[in-house]
């Protein structure tokens, strides 16, 4: 009789800086997934609210922990995988959640594979202010979208093995509020597999101090460089010129993202004519999904 395959190993890195409203719950997600070959990392930048002693709290369900100044984020999330020791590895913001049982599902991808490979699936978006939740399609999104104009992997939701890290190399630490998205264009262009999944793995929490939501302006010029680097001078336009659109003109943003949700085929088609007819449909559906 054959035994079981040995469940690979998972690192979960979770850099933190002041979110003690939200942390023992990420926290919770994890240890709570009762996965055998785990091991969790929590890379804290000197928090002076009451991180620490929450950390504290579950320090003996913790690999490693400390909490110190860094260099961002990015920096942070660089550090834990240069100390992990998994062959799977993912990180989870100290304000986002993991969907329960997940792990075990996660892993059956990565048992005895050696090809550099991203799993990802679907995330539950919730408003901690009103209370709402939006879901996602990445399968759709990784069929019909450009993943070097719009971002569809929604970065708690994904995992990746030792070999995609290696072959990718570490997060872009000048980089704020989008270097995960650029770590996904860099692996895709490196020859890693991407692997789009059907499930709900997480949960992205939206709230006043969220730092995508509080970016502004810097966020912005931040997903242009991206657009800049990874495209050439015509989309490179048009998604400046989608930005443009869609902070100024609140309506259009949003009739376009009513649109988008329920295929609505005679809007796009007519907004695609009228302001970029240069762009290919998959072009097109790219600039504007991004937000």
């Amino acid at each position: 009789m054959r035994s079981a395959p040995t469940l690979p190993k998972i690192s979960v890195i979770t850099p933190s800086f002041n979110q003690g409203h939200f942390i023992e719950q990420t926290i919770l997600s994890v240890i709570s997934q009762q996965y055998p070959h785990m091991e969790f990392l929590i890379l804290d930048g000197g928090s002076t609210d009451n991180t620490v002693e929450i950390i504290r709290k579950y320090e003996k369900h913790i690999t490693y922990w400390h909490s110190k100044k860094d260099n961002g984020q990015a920096s942070a999330i660089n550090e834990g995988f240069n100390r992990a020791t998994g062959s799977i590895l993912c990180w989870i913001n100290s304000d986002d959640m993991y969907l329960p049982g997940i792990f075990a599902r996660i892993a059956v991808h990565f048992i005895q594979e050696t090809v550099p490979k991203i799993v990802f699936g679907n995330c539950i978006h919730f408003s901690d202010e009103s209370g709402k939740v939006r879901g996602s399609s990445v399968t759709r999104a990784h069929e019909r979208l450009d993943l070097s104009l719009c971002d569809y992997i929604i970065q708690p939701s994904s995992f990746f093995n030792r070999s995609a890290w290696t072959l990718t190399g570490q997060l872009n630490e000048a980089m704020s509020f989008a270097f995960d998205w650029d770590w996904f264009i860099r692996a895709k262009r490196a020859g890693v597999e991407l692997l789009p999944l059907a499930e709900y793995l997480s949960i992205y929490r939206i709230h006043q101090q969220h730092k995508s939501g509080s970016g502004g302006d810097k966020r912005i010029e931040e997903l242009k460089t991206i657009v800049s680097i990874y495209n050439d001078d015509k989309l490179s336009k048009a998604f400046n010129k989608w930005v443009r659109i869609y902070s100024r003109y609140s309506l259009v943003s949003r009739c376009m993202s009513l649109s988008q949700r329920f295929d609505l085929a005679f809007f796009n088609s007519l907004f695609r004519w009228f302001c970029f007819p240069s762009l290919t449909a998959k072009e097109y559906a790219s600039v504007v999904a991004m937000k």
